[in-house]
């Protein structure tokens, strides 16, 4: 691996060491790269911020977005202490990140007691605990003219 990836990497890591000592939220870590440069850290600030998505990687594509003016990532990479949480994986995505470099896996953080597992499980239809969510259709007919005014503008921009 070349030193530039090992130092990204460390920085994540020493984002992630930060919820040792403040108990901010788990102990997670993230840099976001662009062009060679680190442009936004952050680490998880569930438990201070009392945000469930206030994960590691969504802070840092907050950062991002905000050091860039931008709600558009193309070009920058992830650095993370962790494999994704399907919120964070979700966020990578619209951000348009096309590069992402993870430390710990799903597993290790199953392990220490974060339990993504469920909600991939969830997502693919595979979960039949219906103590997750319940989750049903209401009031299409009023909800899809919003969207067919939106389809109407001719000033609409869609990210």
């Amino acid at each position: 691996m070349c030193d530039n990836h090992k130092h990204f990497m460390q920085a994540a890591i020493d984002e992630a060491e930060k919820n040792l000592l403040t108990n901010d939220g788990g102990p997670f870590g993230a840099v976001i790269v662009k062009d060679g440069k680190i442009i936004a850290r952050g680490h998880n600030e569930v438990l201070k911020n009392n945000d469930p998505t206030c994960h590691a990687e969504m802070q840092t594509i907050r950062a991002a977005c905000e050091a860039l003016g931008t709600y558009d990532l193309s070009g920058c990479e992830l650095y993370t202490s962790c494999y994704p949480c399907p919120m964070c994986l979700s966020a990578t995505i619209w951000a348009n990140i096309k590069v992402v470099y993870y430390g710990n896996t799903a597993k290790d953080a199953a392990d220490i007691g974060f339990r993504d597992d469920y909600i991939y499980d969830f997502i693919k239809g595979n979960c039949t605990d219906e103590g997750v969510m319940k989750i049903y259709p209401l009031n299409r007919e009023k909800t899809i003219v919003t969207f067919q005014k939106f389809m109407d503008k001719n000033d609409k921009e869609l990210y």
